[in-house]
């Protein structure tokens, strides 16, 4: 019965914000509490949720601080040289627009970190997205797909996991697993390449010259509707007009003349960032004090007047409360999901009914179960909770564990946009596109990511 109704909750959540008939948090917190009642356990459910919000209080206190942090960056115009290189070098063609997206997600996931990634791509690409009318659900769905193939670097989290659960070297299973996740990450670029020519038959090419038209008439018509028409003036004006209505909640693109920008400071922020980026990856402090003190260092050195620092937050607290309250809604769902034990019930019912005329390719069985199964828990349940055994099987019928364990992060493309990571949240609140949307979007290609990983995988003889 737990198994019946841990897939009908899953499957009810996602049809209904797929359909838009609730918002995410919502369904996440609402569906899971229904379902609580229904296995006969709603006494507990605030023990449950509050088990979640525990396990998850870290996650959402980094979120919060990354946010206002990386937003203080684009405000004083840290990412604006990237942009501007970007088009460029992009020449205002979409095609190019979304390629250089999947370069660039897939570069910053190098530090191992989605939601810093996310951040820093959307903040990076969503001006250029917004100012050719590009769609949005392209962009998050390529930096998904491509952050979920870096996502297996040791330092990642997945392979880390895996080493752990079946006592095995993490180098061990990711230096073999190269050349299919290279495999993996050109299908990625090729799949941004064809989503490329798609938006550019829709949209076609825009020249260097007329994007950068289109962006003086903005800001001169921002700056004309309160100054009139004397050139002086407007210029002046313009610049203090832009704080009052930013476009796009903050994301002042390639505006020039914003008042929040402070050139005189660019090499500052710009050491502060790769310090912040350096501490992050060498540990040196947990990732949600790191963001604290780098965002409360932001503040105080770009904007030490109090009200330009309540401006600056409060430009940004949509995206923060958007991102923290996805983040404790999604506490809900794994708490309960867990708590009732639905979870182990649905993974022993998919251990239990693979047959046994599979035992020999258990590789290819945990690879194909690595893909569902990490979509719909987390990397922990799976890994701690599932794939020792489905090693335990594989070892009994001749399959080494280094197999299974390499077999197990081909699911990753897919799981980066999971209802249960966090970071997902992050990439679709500061991109501003629905939840719903971006699901509908991806999973048939990071499905298919994540099938072309595990085929290459099986190709070159690493499983």
């Amino acid at each position: 019965m737990l198994t019946i109704l841990g897939f009908a909750m899953i499957a009810t959540f996602l049809v209904l914000i797929m359909l838009k008939k609730m918002s995410p948090i919502a369904a996440l917190v609402l569906i899971p509490a229904l379902f609580c009642v229904f296995v006969g356990k709603g006494a507990k459910l605030g023990d449950y949720v509050i088990d979640g919000v525990t396990g998850l209080a870290p996650t959402a206190a980094m979120l919060m601080f990354a946010i206002v942090y990386f937003g203080v960056m684009i405000d004083v115009g840290l990412f604006d040289p990237i942009v501007r290189g970007i088009l460029r070098f992009c020449k205002a063609d979409p095609l190019r627009i979304v390629v250089g997206t999947a370069v660039l997600a897939a570069i910053v996931s190098l530090d191992g970190d989605g939601s810093t990634t996310f951040m820093i791509t959307v903040s990076a690409m969503y001006p250029l997205y917004k100012r050719l009318k590009m769609s949005l659900v392209v962009m998050t769905g390529v930096a998904a797909m491509a952050n979920g193939v870096m996502n297996t670097l040791p330092w990642g989290g997945p392979t880390a996991r895996a080493a752990t659960a079946l006592k095995v070297d993490a180098s061990d299973i990711f230096v073999p697993m190269i050349p299919a996740l290279a495999t993996g990450l050109l299908f990625v670029l090729v799949l941004s390449y064809v989503l490329g020519r798609r938006e550019r038959t829709r949209l076609g090419v825009l020249t260097l010259d007329e994007v950068l038209v289109e962006e003086q008439e903005t800001v001169l018509v921002g700056a004309g509707a309160g100054t009139g028409t004397q050139a002086g003036g407007g210029a002046g004006a313009g610049t203090d007009a832009a704080p009052e209505e930013p476009e796009d909640d903050g994301f002042q693109g390639l505006d020039p003349h914003r008042a929040t920008l402070r050139p005189r400071l660019y090499w500052f922020n710009a050491l502060l960032t790769v310090t912040l980026l350096t501490a992050m990856i060498m540990e040196w402090l947990p990732i949600p004090v790191l963001f604290l003190l780098g965002a409360a260092l932001a503040l105080t050195v770009n904007f030490p007047h109090m009200p330009d620092q309540k401006a600056r937050i409060a430009a940004h607290a949509e995206n923060v409360l958007n991102v923290s309250g996805m983040v404790f809604a999604a506490a809900v769902f794994t708490g309960v999901l867990q708590g009732t034990g639905m979870v182990d019930h649905m993974a022993d019912w998919l251990v239990n009914n693979i047959p046994d005329g599979m035992g020999p390719h258990m590789a290819l069985v945990t690879g194909v179960l690595s893909i569902p199964l990490t979509y719909f828990m987390s990397n922990d349940g799976f890994y701690f909770g599932i794939l020792p055994v489905l090693a335990e099987a594989g070892q009994a019928h001749g399959v080494s564990s280094l197999e299974i364990a390499r077999a197990s992060i081909v699911g990753q493309p897919l799981h980066m946009s999971s209802p249960l990571v966090p970071a997902v949240y992050v990439l679709v609140g500061m991109a501003k596109v629905e939840f719903g949307d971006h699901t509908r979007f991806v999973v048939k290609w990071a499905a298919l990511t994540s099938l072309v990983v595990l085929g290459a995988a099986a190709l070159f003889g690493i499983i």
